[in-house]
């Protein structure tokens, strides 16, 4: 009998969720409803234990710090200069400006993990400008919208410290396995504007050839050297630390919370306001993760309690689903909870369900992490609830309509499911790199 509870317990917090409670709570309050009625009160007497388990996992520590560098990065006004550095260098090709703006997406990502701020900073900085050379708002808005997400899949990524966690995965491994299918998106998301710009000119023009003579005369190589060799400091120091040895993700999280406060510096950016800024965003967002985290855990509890982990492995086994079938079905489900639930929940509801069924089949848990990483990248773009659809809205000129939007993130939806479909036919995408750093 529990473990048909357990199911019941699994559709209670979906079907909850979706009336529009909030998930921590959610999470967290059927557990502890169906925790009582299922084991009486010596459940509490074992969830404080548990919950302390888990907060004293000392890679979670690098997920403040992590936080903390996005954003103090993005109030270093470097994101800035790039953009403009970027956009005159490929300025005399036809979609340049939109080619920038994912190079741009890709080195935030790298610089910072955090896909809101990236969002918001290019749709300022950019969107009004490729509006202005005539850009179509379709290919403004999801070339924005779909660089913004890059920082789900490029390391330092959070859900990809989050996923490690939960997989048991080291994160030295989840940041070096995203490498390449990071890159992999990158260029398809290059080769699409090319195409763009190829087939329908009119859409992704070229720019005026006084701005780039401008540009050119006004100290063109000083301003590369700038743009480029900052943030390209945080990065070596951030990854560089990680992927040499020298430091674990946790330390090397502190060591890119301090580089971004120095880079802060540096531009004579970094005051008491902008001070207090960050640290209330930090907070926000880390107390968010972590109650997420407390729920997680009690719903973990009680879901293992009742046998579910048990039930559902027996029930895949015993019907001799094939690894790849199972695979198939556990992204489908990622992909269309990424519509309505955010990428934090799927995270912790759905991914610790699955892990032990992976791990029983022999599949690659790092294989798989980076799998549901890309899957959950989709979760940003996908209406009614793509968070980076949000993001850009809140700060688009009056004339950009919600559904210029929508459109506009259709191709890039389905370059994402082209490169996931891509890493899960060759895995060594993600496997070969790892084994060949740590020869």
């Amino acid at each position: 009998m529990p473990e048909y509870m357990s199911l019941v317990l699994f559709a209670t917090v979906f079907g909850v969720l979706l009336l529009g409670f909030p998930v921590a709570f959610t999470l967290g309050g059927v557990s502890l409803i169906f925790g009582y009625f299922t084991f009486g009160m010596g459940f509490f007497q074992l969830l404080p234990l548990r919950i302390w388990g888990t907060m004293e996992n000392l890679v979670l520590i690098a997920v403040p710090l992590f936080v903390y560098m996005g954003m103090m990065f993005e109030k270093s006004g470097l994101a800035e200069e790039l953009l403009e550095t970027m956009a005159m260098l490929f300025g005399k090709l036809r979609g340049g400006l939109a080619i920038s703006v994912v190079v741009v997406g890709a080195v935030l990502a790298a610089s910072t993990g955090i896909v809101g701020a990236t969002v918001v900073t290019m749709g300022l900085l950019s969107l009004p400008t490729m509006l202005k050379r005539g850009y179509s708002p379709e290919l403004s808005t999801g070339t924005i919208c779909a660089s913004g997400t890059l920082g789900q899949i490029i390391p330092p990524s959070i859900v990809l410290v989050l996923l490690g966690s939960v997989l048991n995965v080291p994160i030295g491994d989840m940041f070096i396995g995203a490498i390449i299918p990071g890159l992999i998106l990158v260029g398809m998301y290059i080769l699409w504007i090319i195409l763009v710009a190829f087939f329908r000119p009119q859409s992704a023009p070229a720019m005026p050839a006084q701005e780039l003579a401008d540009f050119r005369k006004s100290g063109m190589y000083r301003k590369i050297i700038r743009a480029f060799l900052l943030p390209f400091f945080l990065i070596v120091a951030v990854l560089g630390s990680i992927f040499a040895g020298i430091a674990s993700p946790t330390e090397a999280a502190a060591v890119g919370a301090m580089g971004a406060t120095l880079l802060t510096i540096w531009q004579k950016k970094l005051n008491l306001h902008t001070l207090r800024e960050v640290m209330r965003g930090t907070t926000t967002l880390t107390c968010m993760v972590f109650i997420l985290i407390v729920g997680a855990t009690a719903f973990g509890l009680v879901f293992r309690g009742m046998g579910g982990d048990r039930y559902i492995t027996n029930l895949i086994l015993g019907a001799g689903m094939e690894p790849h079938h199972f695979l198939l079905i556990v992204m489908l489900v990622v992909f269309v909870a990424g519509f309505f639930i955010d990428f934090i929940e799927i995270t912790f509801i759905i991914v610790p369900v699955v892990a032990p069924i992976f791990q029983l089949m022999g599949i690659d848990l790092l294989w798989v992490g980076i799998l549901i990483a890309m899957n959950l990248q989709t979760s940003f773009l996908t209406p009614p609830f793509g968070f980076s659809l949000f993001y850009l809205k809140g700060v688009s000129p009056p004339e950009i309509t919600t559904t210029q939007i929508y459109k506009g993130i259709i191709p890039f939806v389905g370059i994402q499911l082209i490169c996931l479909f891509i890493v899960v036919v060759w895995p060594e995408t993600v496997t070969w790199l790892p084994k060949y750093m740590a020869r």
